[in-house]
Formats: C-alpha cells, structure tokens, sequence
C-alpha cells in the first residue's frame, strides 16, 4: 500500500520509510523511519538514477520553513504533496547547521577552555564573500523567496544590540569554540579572553554536529573570526590586524580573533 504523506508537518511527526524515500532538508531519520524536523508544509522532490543500471532512485522528503513553502500549501491546503517540478529557486540560507557550514554567532559566555557562542545564521557558501549583505527578495507570484534568515542585515544589527542579548540567544542553536579550534598556530598560546568577548558576532564554520546540546565551531582560517564587535566603552570597532580591533571612537585597542576583512 502506498504511503501517505501528510501536507503539512509538525517536528517529530513521522513521513515515510526509508525504504521509499530519502531523508532532505528538514528532516530527519530514526528507526528506518524519515520524521519532521521542524514544522512547515511537506514537499517532494523525484530522485534521479546515476546510471541505466541502476535502479529508480527514491524521492527525496523535504520540510519547508521558509515563505515559499507556506505559500505553496496556501494554494493548495487541501492537495495532495506535489513532487518539486524542476530546478527549485534557492534560499540564501538554509536554517539547519551541517558539517562546513558557515555560520554568524554570538559569544554568550568565554571560559578558559571555551567559549559558547549563539547561532544567528547559516550561511550559504554562494554569499560567504560578504556577511553584511541585505536580502530584499519577497515572495513573487509563484511562492518563490529566500528564508526567513535572509535579512542578515537586520539579524546583525539585532544582535549587536546588547539589549537583545538575553532574550532570544536561548531560542538558538548553540555551539562552542574550544580553545584549541581558535587558530591554526600557537593552539597553546591562545587566552580565550583575548580572543572573544561575551557579545561577539562571530563568524566560524561546523566542524562537528557535536550532541544534542552544542555543535562544535573552528575559526582556525583567516576568513572565520570576529566580524563585528563593541569596545569596553560601548563603541563598534573596527579590525586593524588578525589580533587586533580599535574602538572606531577613542581608537583603543583591544585583542580578538579578528576575521579576514573583505
């Protein structure tokens, strides 16, 4: 009998078996079973054989979270779960962290061995180039839009507000730093204090899905850092060497782990 998939998904809910289907974005599998990760209309992209030999591949099962999604069950509530026709529009980000991905956090606590660090955003390695760049995509006739993590302007500037700070950092995924992923040299000369402050936006990239209660970060490489960053005065800084940042107003330096400016 054909399994029937829901058109609609809440985390934790079961979609289908493995045997038939392939876990996507949004997903994910536990006990031979594919089950929603986060909440948002189900979609179904048609798998593609590597070769005349091999058999059918299976559809791929994807949970939308963005606009386009919800549009897309807007239009149709009470449909059948449509196959994705074609090349689909893609986000500028995606909302789960995977392994290499590139993301912006803020520092919420620095320890001696570590420092904890607030997921805002995961990057998509089309618009690594430049963190600061501001989507102003909406959704057009057919549904089509980034995600709701697009405005990385207004994400940025939202975070390096300290008043923001306590609210929404708990809602986030959670990732830690540890001392030996700071840098690629001198890993035994690193003092996590002169590396972060609590407030910090960090950009830095998954080198592990960790446990259930942190991944774990790098900035070992000249591009992953501190990117943005407020002096003990409260002024923004600005980056004046990979070790190095100057208050943009008094002109004091202060240590970090700078970020390669573009």
């Amino acid at each position: 009998m054909a399994t029937t998939l829901p058109t609609l998904a809440i985390p934790g809910q079961r979609l289908g078996p493995i045997t038939t289907f392939t876990a996507g974005p949004g997903t994910h599998v536990q006990n031979a079973n594919i089950y929603a990760s986060i909440a948002g209309p189900v979609a179904v992209e048609q798998g593609k054989a590597s070769s005349n030999s091999t058999p059918k591949a299976k559809s791929v099962l994807t949970v939308s979270r963005g606009l386009a999604g919800v549009m897309n069950f807007a239009n149709n509530p009470a449909g059948a779960v449509k196959p994705v026709q074609g090349p689909q529009k893609k986000g500028k980000y995606n909302t789960l962290p995977s392994v290499d991905s590139i993301v912006l956090a803020r520092v919420t606590r620095v320890q001696k061995r570590q420092a904890t660090v607030s997921i805002l955003v995961v990057l998509d390695p089309s618009t690594q180039s430049d963190p600061s760049t501001t989507s102003t995509q909406t959704p057009g006739p057919n549904g089509n839009t980034s995600s709701d993590n697009d405005n990385i302007a207004s994400i940025l500037t939202t975070a390096a507000n300290p008043e923001n700070h306590s609210s929404t950092d708990e809602l986030r995924f959670q990732a830690l730093i540890r001392k030996e992923d700071v840098r690629a040299v001198e890993k035994d000369r690193v003092v996590m204090d002169d590396m972060f402050r609590v407030g910090d936006i960090v950009r830095g990239s998954v080198i592990s899905l960790g446990d259930q209660s942190f991944y774990y970060l790098t900035t070992a490489r000249n591009d992953l850092g501190v990117v943005l960053a407020r002096s003990e005065a409260g002024n923004m800084m600005f980056p004046a060497s990979w070790k190095e940042m100057r208050d943009s107003v008094t002109g004091v330096p202060e240590p970090r782990k700078v970020a390669r400016p573009f």
